[in-house]
Parts: C-alpha cells; sequence; structure tokens
C-alpha cells in the first residue's frame, strides 16, 4: 500500500520516504506489469493460433492512455520536472528527453488504439493476419519504449530528486500525487473505474498465469526495478 502520509521519517540518519517517489515507483510497476501483461497475451494467442479477447485488449489499452499517459505523465512532466530544472542543471538533457517521450507515447498510444480497431475489424478478411501483425509489432515497439523510459526515471531522475528537492518541493509534489490515484498500483482509485480495473486483474489469470505481472497489478509486488 502508499504511505498514508506525505512523509515518513526511517530514523534520524536515514533519508525520508516521500509518498511522491513511493507513487511512482508502484504506477511504473503496475504499466510495466500491464504492458508485459498485453505482449504475452498476443503472443499466447499467436502461438495457438487464437484471436485474443479484443475487449480486455482495449481494456488495458484504455488503462494505459487514461492513467500513466494523462495523469502520471503529466505530473512528470508539469510539476516533478520543472521544479528539478529550477533546481539544478545536472540532467537538463535527459529531462528534455523524457518530456519529448512523454509527447510522443501520447501519439503511440493513438496508433496502437487505431490498429488494435483494424486488426479487430479486419480480422477474418484476407487483410487479417497483416493488421494483427502490425499491431503486435507496435505494441512490441511501446512495451520496450516505455520501459526503457521509466528504467531511465528511476536510475536518473528520483535519485537526483532526493539529492536536490527541498521540504516545500516534496510537500507539493507528495500532494499532487496523492491525487488520482492509479487502481492498479494498488489502491482504490475512483469509483468511476472501479469495473474496468476489476475486470481487467479478474480476467488476467485465467489468460496467462502471469505470476509476479498480476501482483504488480494487484499492487502486491515488492519493490523493485522497472
Amino acid at each position: 500500500m502508499f504511505l498514508a502520509v506525505a512523509v515518513r521519517f526511517l530514523t534520524p540518519h536515514q533519508s525520508p520516504v516521500h509518498a511522491s517517489l513511493t507513487i511512482i515507483r508502484q504506477e511504473h510497476r503496475a504499466l510495466s506489469a500491464m504492458l508485459r501483461a498485453i505482449h504475452l497475451m498476443l503472443g499466447e494467442h499467436r502461438r495457438r493460433g487464437t484471436l485474443p479477447d479484443f475487449g480486455m485488449l482495449r481494456a488495458m489499452l484504455f488503462y494505459v492512455d487514461e492513467f500513466p499517459e494523462r495523469l502520471h505523465h503529466a505530473k512528470e512532466s508539469r510539476l516533478l520536472f520543472p521544479m528539478l530544472r529550477s533546481r539544478s542543471a545536472e540532467r537538463t538533457a535527459v529531462l528534455n528527453r523524457l518530456d519529448q517521450d512523454h509527447a510522443q507515447g501520447e501519439q503511440f498510444i493513438r496508433k496502437l488504439e487505431h490498429e488494435l480497431l483494424a486488426f479487430e475489424v479486419m480480422a477474418e478478411t484476407p487483410q487479417g493476419e497483416e493488421r494483427r501483425g502490425r499491431f503486435e509489432r507496435s505494441m512490441t515497439a511501446y512495451m520496450h519504449f516505455y520501459l526503457n523510459h521509466m528504467r531511465t526515471e528511476e536510475s536518473m531522475v528520483l535519485p537526483m530528486a532526493e539529492r536536490v528537492l527541498g521540504d516545500q518541493d516534496w510537500s507539493e509534489l507528495d500532494a499532487a500525487f496523492l491525487q488520482n490515484r492509479d487502481p492498479l498500483a494498488g489502491d482504490e482509485g475512483d469509483a468511476v473505474y472501479a469495473d474496468v480495473f476489476r475486470r481487467i486483474t479478474e480476467a488476467q489469470p485465467t489468460l496467462l498465469g502471469l505470476g509476479s505481472a498480476l501482483e504488480a497489478l494487484a499492487g502486491r509486488a515488492t519493490a523493485r526495478s522497472v
């Protein structure tokens, strides 16, 4: 579970655990698990020669679009990254590239949604295999794109934040990231999304048995890099 308060000190000699950093890492694990789940599901259906559950794929892409793209990334680009730029020039080029990734990701998800629709509509036609392959290749490229993006944030940006941000910065960041919590990262989330996310998490074990990825989707995974 996420921290119930903005900051908790472990001992007088240890660094504080900030709610915003915990939430960022937890949401990264949820997104990583979702992307890997889609990738594994597509691979399993291809191996079996069957069509995937298109409704489930749409729900999973909806999650990626709704939370990581529109909420999680927006808080990073509009709040965290500008704070870091104002405190240090240490990672300016990295932050600029990550901002570009966020903008590119929004375009990428629109392309994926279109290609999924094309795959579904054309699945039983002579173009079915071509459309399937196009969606699978784009989905794989998107997965690797964002796994690399999140690794960069966790290895370079978050450690920098711990070094250069002050108490007021953390208070503002923690307040922002404690809003719009991600249901797939272990929080109850907004009630309006409850049915969508329950459908995703309940269906996953019957699809593939994804082990640790499912634990991350349910918010039970232990802290580890994406």
